[in-house]
């Protein structure tokens, strides 16, 4: 086992640092990780475990995460947990970060981890009165700067930053050129995947259910996705307001069209929405955790759900999706009763608005990627839903 890594606060005098938000509300703290002032939209996550995962998450690209569970950094930081190739946060807030990690995976502290990658940390501020103020007033805009900023300076900072509505956050995440995941095991399918902020985990379950992903660039095209011959189109998470996002509606609607199975998660999901003549709006404070109870109207269920979303698709009466009359709701949120899921009524179209491949967790909604390759079966095997195989059956 490797000696931890010391941290940045070991080899350094504390410095202080303050967070600063754009209705005026200052938090004192400590500077955690790299140097310098960190803006974006501050967001909390309650989540208990799996920083990490949440510090690599691309949807998180352009906001400050705090972290309700008061204790962070207790295990370290290692090669394994991330869900892209760097830190996307644009900031990090924490109540106590953790000096010395105990775990024999662990290979930097949380601070070590930071400070390689650049990212500007707060820790030592008081976490629960942020997110009590956050839900009360919802997320803003705001800033982590050292302690000497004068609050003028960083106000005026905060207040010329650009606000999330409106914002298209997914190419400066997605890939730049196509790749491939291989199937694990026997190829059975073939989905092409928009990366729009894609966490590794879902190309990777993909794969373990016999799936070979090619991962597109958010600019793709339905020509692109088409070339592919896909048996399959996954449509990703990702960062920033749907309603930016408007090539992917033409691609949506032309690949369903086609009978290709879509699916599509947290970004992908308000993006089929809209597709189809939905709307999305922006949520107060946005949902952010590993704990939220999701209705699943065609299983009778609750699922324990991980989230990562601001904005979400407009319901209405019953299962009905506003402007959208082949759509309907499948899963509601039990937080807010807002929609959590929709699937087309005639075409192999499904949509979640939270994360099934939920790293590090729960796994409650793991069987939508099964449900998926399902819905892939009769293209390849067109005789096993045949009406005679199914009579025979």
């Amino acid at each position: 086992m490797p000696a931890p890594t010391k941290s940045s606060s070991d080899r350094d005098s504390v410095r202080p640092a303050y967070l600063l938000l754009e209705d005026g509300r200052r938090f004192s703290g400590i500077s955690l990780g790299a140097r310098g002032t960190a803006i974006g939209e501050v967001v909390f996550n309650t989540s208990m475990t799996g920083y990490q995962e949440v510090l690599t998450d691309p949807s998180y690209a352009g906001q400050l995460v705090t972290m309700t569970y008061p204790l962070i950094g207790n295990y370290g930081t290692n090669d394994e947990d991330e869900e892209s190739s760097h830190p996307q946060v644009a900031g990090f807030i924490v109540r106590e970060a953790a000096r010395a990690p105990s775990s024999w995976r662990s290979r930097e502290t949380l601070d070590g981890y930071l400070c390689s990658h650049g990212i500007v940390g707060i820790r030592d501020i008081d976490t629960r009165a942020l997110t009590r103020h956050i839900r009360s007033e919802g997320a803003m805009r705001g800033g982590i700067v050292p302690g000497g900023t004068p609050p003028e300076e960083c106000l005026e900072q905060i207040l010329a930053h650009p606000t999330m509505e409106g914002l298209d956050l997914a190419c400066g995440v997605s890939t730049e050129k196509s790749y491939v995941v291989p199937a694990a095991g026997h190829e059975m399918y073939h989905v092409a995947a928009f990366d729009f902020g894609v966490k590794a985990s879902s190309p990777r379950l993909l794969a373990e259910r016999g799936c070979r992903v090619t991962v597109l660039p958010a600019e793709s095209g339905s020509r692109e996705v088409l070339a592919l011959e896909p048996d399959g189109l996954f449509i990703s998470n990702g960062p920033g307001d749907p309603a930016a996002v408007q090539r992917a509606a033409d691609t949506i609607l032309e690949v369903a069209g086609r009978d290709i199975p879509v699916f599509g998660i947290c970004l992908g999901h308000q993006l089929i929405a809209r597709a189809f003549g939905g709307g999305t709006f922006k949520l107060p404070f946005g949902h952010h955790g590993a704990n939220h109870p999701v209705m699943n109207r065609d299983r009778g269920t609750v699922e324990i759900t991980s989230q990562n979303h601001g904005f979400a698709v407009r319901g209405g009466e019953g299962d009905a999706v506003p402007g959208a009359p082949d759509l309907r709701v499948t899963h509601w949120n039990l937080y807010d009763n807002t929609v959590a899921g929709i699937a087309h009524a005639t075409l192999p179209v499904i949509a979640v608005q939270y994360h099934p491949e939920a790293a590090p967790g729960p796994h409650d909604s793991s069987y939508l990627f099964d449900d998926f390759v399902s819905m892939m079966s009769p293209r390849r095997n067109p005789v096993a839903t045949s009406p005679k195989t199914a009579q025979n059956s």
